[in-house]
This record gives structure tokens, sequence and C-alpha cells, in this order.
């Protein structure tokens, strides 16, 4: 395993920005509000041939200090665990502010983990500052070094002396480490604030992973939570609730939105989770469009089911399936983060998912199944001509992409794609992946084609 480190510090001393420093890219969202980073979020960095994983905290503040969102508490705890699984500390200040009584607990609470410590001075803008910005701070006793996350004064130093501390307190874990990271198969949690995404993440660990409140809107960044379940590694990537895109005033939640969408494209599963207590509403819908449309293997897990009375059920169920009737193909999954109902089957159900994703077909293959559809359904005539189709073929894509090779394009009507979607997939038993049917002009069409 390699080494971890944890940023720690009260809010807004820039830990995001030193976070996404150190990786080198923007894996953390960056805002100048305090509170922006709730869930700790882990990243895999590198310096020349050590690698370490940095682990971003929310801002730590004692439940006492009363700050307004009413989740001090749920941020503080998801901080001790990052401080608890950590084997070293950075612990990141604010240089033009000084010591602050909010600083003095998070030292307090970086002193009892009795683990290394960096104390970090940020927002210290050139050599000229330094002096002055980090007097007070050296009476703390910790090995200090002053940076500028936003400028960037000091932080070859500070990715030197990261990488150092990674050695030190893990040199044993350098070899392994070298190989990088593996993450399994990734699971994309999408869905409308609130729906319970971060509770069925901590449900299937069977730990408080993430943070949970009745807040709509705790979870901003995508966070990525790695496990072992049966001999197989899996990464779920919890996601920022996406709200109807007129009710998103506020500029950093139009940021988190696009990060949870983007989430979902580079996911290999994407878990649509929605509130059975409310239907489908039309955000889920548009939700659902965008998935198919992007080709996106994803599944639905219809949760909260527990709050549901067994009477109801059935109509439930019901409801779900004609609202999805554009994408029969899709899985539905009924869950409950409570009694743990339907949850057992959800990773067997993406195994199966991803492993039709994966299928490929031989050329002769695909040709013969294509003259048997066409003999028993032959293309309608469009404008007294009628499209020929020439051969098939399979692209190397991340689904079943199948591109028919055709006199002209544009003499293929919907129905009849349809028809031929549907005639790959019971030729195929392709069930549950998306599946995506192209068609081109052939070089062997004719004159008069």
């Amino acid at each position: 395993m390699p080494t971890i480190i944890a940023l720690i510090g009260r809010p807004n001393v820039g830990k995001s920005t030193l976070f996404n420093r150190l990786l080198r890219r923007s894996r953390a969202i960056v805002h100048d509000r305090p509170g922006v980073t709730r869930d700790r979020i882990y990243g895999e960095a590198h310096e020349g041939e050590t690698h370490y994983t940095l682990v971003d905290t929310g801002g730590m503040l004692l439940a006492s200090e009363p700050q307004g969102h009413g989740l001090e508490r749920p941020i503080l705890e998801q901080a001790r665990e990052a401080v608890a699984e950590a084997q070293a500390l950075v612990l990141v200040v604010d240089g033009r502010e000084g010591l602050t009584p909010l600083d003095k607990d998070a030292v307090d609470i970086a002193r009892q983990s009795n683990k290394p410590v960096l104390l970090v001075v940020n927002k210290v803008d050139g050599s000229e500052q330094e002096a002055m910005a980090t007097a007070e701070f050296h009476a703390l006793g910790f090995e200090l070094l002053a940076v500028s996350g936003a400028h960037g004064y000091g932080l070859d130093t500070l990715r030197a002396r990261v990488a150092d501390l990674a050695r030190e307190v893990a040199p044993q874990a350098a070899p392994e480490a070298e190989q990088g990271p593996e993450r399994g198969l990734r699971l994309a949690l999408l869905g409308r604030p609130n729906a319970g995404k971060s509770s069925l993440v901590n449900a299937v660990l069977r730990q408080n992973r993430l943070m949970v409140s009745d807040m709509p809107g705790t979870t901003r960044d995508a966070v990525d939570v790695t496990f072992e379940a049966g001999g197989k590694l899996y990464t779920f990537v919890d996601t920022a609730g996406v709200r109807r895109r007129a009710n998103i005033e506020d500029s950093l939640e139009r940021f988190t939105v696009s990060r949870a969408l983007s989430s979902s494209k580079r996911a290999d599963v994407t878990l649509l989770v929605l509130d059975g207590q409310e239907g489908l509403s039309r955000q889920d819908k548009r939700l659902i469009s965008f998935l198919d449309g992007e080709k996106t293997p994803f599944c639905v897990l219809v949760n909260k089911i527990d709050l549901i009375p067994k009477n109801d059920l059935p109509a439930l169920r019901k409801h779900f399936q004609d609202a999805l009737v554009q994408c029969p193909h899709v899985p539905i999954l009924y869950t409950s983060t409570v009694t743990r109902a339907g949850l057992g089957g959800l990773l067997p159900l993406v195994e199966r998912l991803k492993k039709e994703c994966a299928l490929r077909v031989g050329t002769g293959q695909l040709n013969r199944a294509m003259r048997e559809a066409i003999e028993r359904h032959q293309p309608p005539m469009v404008q007294r001509r009628r499209a020929k189709f020439y051969y098939l073929t399979q692209a190397d894509e991340p689904v079943p992409t199948f591109i028919f090779f055709v006199n002209n394009p544009e003499l293929i009507k919907q129905a009849y794609i349809r028809y031929l979607e549907n005639s790959l997939r019971k030729i195929f038993t392709i069930r549950m992946a998306p599946l995506n049917v192209v068609f081109r002009s052939s070089h062997e069409r004719k004159d008069g084609d």
C-alpha cells in the first residue's frame, strides 16, 4: 500500500489548491468560499520515483464553532478519519491572517495523532514576505515551509519535502507503489441532491466512508472510494447532486454539476440513483436521456424503498418500468441503504453489464446475422428506393458499436434502425449494455443506388 499523507487545517487556508498543485492536476474543486471541500478526497501523487496517496480534507472546525451551514461535525469527523489513516500530516495555515484560534484547534488534533507533521504556511507570495508571515508559527515547534499555492512560490521545495516525508514514514511501501494504484471497475453515482448516493456507498462498504446529511448538496466534488469485494477491486465515484439547470444559480454548483456529468462519462458503469418516494421527476428523465444519448452503460437504482408501503411496491415498479420505456435495456434495481435490500445484487449486476460492454463479434458472424435479419424484414421503400446493405463490422469502442456500410444512409429510417438494434441484441444476447448503430456510405455504391 502507498504512503498516505493528509492535508489538514481550518477552512479557506488553501488546502485544495495545494492538493491540486502537489498532484499537478485539478483533482479537487477550488473556490474562494470557505467549506467547499467536505468529504475527504484522494489523489495519487509522485515525485521522481516516490509514489504516495494524498488526501484533501474539509476545513476543520470544532463543533462548538457556529459557522452557519450545519455540517461542521460531519466534516470534522471526515478529517479525523483522514488523520487516523494517514502516516504523516501536512498542516496548512494562512500566512496572511496569522495564527488563529481555529489553527490552534487543528494543531491540537495534529499533536494528538503522534504522527510526523509538516507545517505549511500558505499565501506567502515571495521571499521578502516569508520572515514576517512565518514568525509566529515557528513557536508551534513543527518543521515549517512557506509557500504560495496560488502563485507557485516554494512549490518545488514543498513537493520534494512531501516526497521525502513519504519515504521516511513508509520506505517499505515504495516498490509496490511504483507500480501505480489499481482502481478496478469504476462506478459513478449520479442523481439529484439527497437521493441517497453517499448513503449507498456507505451501505455497500458497511462503513461511514462518505459524509451523509439530510441537507441537500452535501457532496460537492467527485469523491473516489476504492474497495475490495469478492476478490475484485471497485471504485465508487460519488458526485454532487445534479439539479435542474434553471435552479442552478450558484457558480460553484454549476461547476460541480458539470464535473458530475463528466465523471459519469469516464466511469465504466454509472449508477443513476433515484428517490423512490418522489417518483421520476423531469430532471431524472433528463439525466436518463443524457446517459442514453451518450451511450453510457448505466443502471437505475430506485432508492429508499424501505419508506414505501409494501402494497405500493408493485405500482412503484410499474411506474419506473413505464418511465424507462425509451431505454428498456437499462436494468432497474430497487434498493434501501437502511435494510440493505437490493444491495447484494449490485456488484454482480455491474459485472454482467461490463462483460456485455466488452463483447466482440467476428466480422463473418456479424454479416451472417445481418443477412438473416434483413431477409426476415426488408428495409421499407423511401421515395421508391430501398436501402442496400453491403457489409457490417464492429468498431473498437467501449460499448458494442456496429457499423453498417450501405448505399445511402438517408434511406434508413428510425423504425428500421430500432429493428436492427433489437435484432443485434437478440442474436448476440446484449440485454443491458448500450448499443450503438452507425450507417456509412460504402465505396461499393453503384450508380442509381
